[in-house]
């Protein structure tokens, strides 16, 4: 078996590192100071021109407070649902605890 090659890292990794970047208020030029990369190689791995060697990706995503995780497929979507949850939380403000269930009123046990 041939190993797949990669022409650019997923939209979504790219979208992740550029929003990770504009969180922390950084332009690509100080992103790269940070990790100690050019400004183009920073500019070429966000619009995927390039893919970054891993440890290159790994010191990108450690400078942004990032990490790469890997999680057993059969785990992946309950792992979504938590970055998801994260992610919305995180956009509204709201940093309270949300109960796991919620009892509908207009139900007979409610």
């Amino acid at each position: 078996m041939r190993p797949i090659r990669l022409k650019s890292l997923p939209e979504d990794l790219r979208r992740q590192i550029r929003e990770a970047r504009k969180a922390k208020g950084w332009s690509q030029q100080e992103l790269a100071q940070e990790a100690g990369l050019a400004q183009r190689h920073i500019s070429a791995i966000e619009t995927g021109k390039i893919v970054p060697r891993y440890d290159t990706l790994l010191d990108v995503l450690r400078v942004l407070d990032r990490d790469l995780v890997l999680v057993p497929r059969e785990l992946l979507s309950a792992v979504q649902a938590l970055l998801r949850d994260y992610r919305n939380r995180t956009a509204s403000g709201e940093a309270s605890e949300r109960p796991l269930y919620a009892v509908d009123e207009d139900s007979p046990d409610g």
